[in-house]
């Protein structure tokens, strides 16, 4: 396979009118806009009414927002609730308590990301541009090159818009070609929001806008940035809406011209005496632009390894290698960055923009057997930078080694919730992945060296958590905590079997890179080893060891036991006991209640059972939330405030290597 941009561009989204479940991005990993049929965000308001709002996001686009009395909590002024566990208290921030309740809100919501700025076309004479008004729609996002061309007719005159992301700097470029009369460009600020939308247009004066030019410096709370403007032309007409918060560009002499350029540069500038520049360097030019950012682009998809599902016969071989393209776009756009992805990356806020650590795994851990290990580093170097909260944490309710906050921004602090504090799967993760990164693109004593304190943190943390039963000798875990599968009481639950079987898979793994490196793990091993085999009941594994009636009352959410066997293979899991437990679970579960990466982590373990033919439709399940639209987001169709679920695409791109290598019947597929 040699024409990776074959590969790659038969699989440009196309869009003839509006879709309002299907906006298309460009980004930069960094920084990220995403833009109507128009190739802007002209019609927000119709894709914020339809649970789509178009934003334009970076990832240092944290906002915390005063209360109306000017107050900022601290961790310290919230209360905690008590549980027993092993015979000792421990606390957790789980419950919002009776006069505690604004508190619990507030540290929930803040920071939060927010909508740095919304671009649009506009009229010379004020009219709003409407759905009705855009006719002959023709969209098509070149995904090889990264950029986003729209051609449309607006009043009888053909409009086409060429949208581009700079490759280094949070820049949005755009060129326009057309001959109508009065067209412009106007750009507006709202307040920022811990919504889906990042979005406050109805507070005006809790936020400052000064225009310089053809610059404007932004003032929100403790966020200053500044965005400077640029045209093709040496200047053009700024006209500055009353409110204080907008400004709308013409160009001077556009109808002379064949296109107009304009650049939106976005700069976050810190404290608000530190210096910046309001003047906009050449390199951020449209032509410049464009070309860096096709060379990135093409860079991009040089390194990395992809699939030619093209002589497969089986119709359904286009869908998966079209959901495998689109999956690598997005993440690059929005999730191969310095900080985790959140589960909706840099297109709109999830829970508040917050990145989950549980969802770090199905998130990026497929990088390293794309080829892209390079691009899962900063984020392990992030959860490295915050070992002193993770440790302060695990100390907190008496545990060794760090505990991972499970819902954090980048200042790496924890989040109250009934059910965030108390799970603890995403404790493994970072060794899993670390493993991956050694395994495939980093395979030095260094590399080893390097992160062993990192590995040695968590594996303490596993090690402390596990309870010795004094009587069977053998490792337990005790309430309160809630497993993957959310839908448990943290009071009853006991051992749930993933992750009983994901502890044990990380201590494995902590005691191989021990033993790689001469340290001693001989108690990890001695852990791991006596951890409570899984229960089995009338032939299937139960979810927990408190759990007999798994199929019948709590067949719902995310059926982990599969998860043992497919993410990966616990020497403790019978096959052939896991093949019916995960037959059980698809002629029972409630299909509604899944989510986007349960398909293709059942795929895995249809997979490790010899069943890849099942694997094949486990993967383009037909269910509401496994449904991959035009441009190729994971669309949670039962979730208003998940247009877009990226963990969803990363456990697909986690699950096609296993395919690859164990294709069904009939399936020849060839990698590069």
């Amino acid at each position: 396979m040699n024409n990776k941009k074959a590969i790659v561009s038969r699989h440009n989204p196309v869009l003839t009118a509006l879709s309002a479940d299907s906006p298309l991005s460009v980004g930069n990993g960094e920084f990220c806009f995403t833009a109507d049929i128009t190739g802007m965000q002209t019609l927000y308001d119709t894709y914020d009414a339809n649970h789509f709002p178009l934003c334009t996001m970076s990832n240092w686009g944290w906002h915390t927002a005063p209360t109306d009395d000017g107050k900022i909590y601290k961790w310290s002024d919230l209360q905690l609730t008590e549980y027993e566990h092993a015979g000792r208290k421990v606390h957790y921030p789980t419950e919002a308590k009776p006069g505690n309740e604004d508190v619990y809100h507030w540290l929930r919501h803040n920071p939060h990301k927010f909508n740095l700025g919304r671009i649009s076309l506009c009229r010379e004479n004020g009219k709003k541009i409407i759905p009705d008004d855009i006719k002959e729609a023709h969209q098509e996002l070149y995904i090889y090159e990264g950029t986003l061309h729209s051609r449309f007719t607006l009043d009888d005159e053909t409009v086409e818009v060429t949208t581009i992301c700079d490759a280094e700097t949070d820049t949005i470029a755009f060129k326009i070609k057309t001959n109508l009369e009065g067209l412009g460009v106007k750009i507006d600020f709202p307040y920022g929001s811990h919504e889906t939308s990042g979005s406050d247009w109805k507070s005006p004066g809790k936020h400052e806008t000064e225009f310089y030019g053809p610059s404007a410096m932004r003032k929100m709370d403790d966020v200053n940035y500044i965005v400077n403007i640029n045209l093709s032309e040496d200047d053009g007409k700024f006209i500055y809406d009353d409110a204080g918060h907008g400004c709308t560009i013409f160009p001077l002499s556009a109808f002379e011209m064949p296109e107009v350029w304009y650049t939106f540069h976005f700069v976050r500038t810190g404290h608000e005496d530190e210096s910046f520049s309001l003047d906009l360097e050449e390199e951020q030019h449209f032509p410049t632009i464009q070309k860096n950012n096709t060379a990135a682009w093409k860079n991009f998809w040089s390194q990395t390894k992809l699939a030619d599902f093209s002589k497969i016969t089986d119709p359904r071989a286009k869908e998966i290698e079209r959901r495998m393209v689109l999956s690598l776009y997005l993440f690059k756009i929005q999730a191969m960055s310095s900080l985790p992805p959140a589960e909706t990356g840099l297109t709109v806020n999830s829970w508040y923009g917050r990145f989950h650590s549980e969802m770090f795994l199905w998130n990026s851990a497929f990088l390293p057997l794309w080829n892209l290990g390079d691009k899962l580093m900063p984020g392990i170097k992030w959860y490295q930078g915050i070992l002193p909260q993770a440790k302060a944490l695990a100390a907190s309710n008496g545990y060794k080694g760090i505990r991972l906050p499970k819902q954090t921004a980048d200042t790496g602090r924890d989040a109250p919730s009934i059910i965030a504090p108390l799970l603890v799967w995403q404790q493994p993760h970072i060794i899993y992945m670390l493993e991956l990164l050694y395994q495939n693109t980093y395979k030095t004593d260094t590399f080893l060296q390097e992160y062993w304190h990192l590995v040695k943190s968590l594996a303490e943390f596993l090690a402390s958590f596990l309870h010795q039963n004094e009587t069977t000798g053998q490792y337990e875990m005790l309430p309160p905590l809630i497993p993957a599968q959310e839908v448990f009481d943290p009071r009853q639950v006991k051992s749930p079997l993933f992750e009983m079987e994901y502890f044990r898979h990380g201590l494995n793994l902590a005691c191989a890179w021990g033993c790689r490196l001469n340290e001693d793990t001989q108690n990890w091993a001695h852990i791991a080893e006596n951890i409570a085999d899984p229960v089995i009941e009338n032939g299937l594994y139960l979810a927990n060891a408190n759990c007999p009636d798994t199929f019948e009352k709590y067949n719902r959410d995310h059926p982990m036991m599969t998860g043992a066997f497919g993410l990966f293979k616990s020497p403790k899991i019978d096959a052939a006991t896991m093949k019916a437990t995960l037959q059980k679970v698809l002629d029972c579960w409630e299909q509604e209640t899944m989510w986007g990466w349960d398909y293709a982590m059942m795929a895995m373990c249809a997979i490790n059972t010899g069943d890849s033919a099942l694997a094949i439709e486990l993967l383009l399940s037909d269910n509401p939330k496994n449904q991959y639209v035009q441009s190729g987001n994971n669309y949670q169709r039962t979730r208003t405030d998940l247009p877009l679920y990226l963990p969803g695409n990363g456990s697909l791109l986690l699950a096609l290597p296993m395919l690859f290598e164990n294709p069904p019947q009939g399936w020849e597929i060839s990698t590069e």
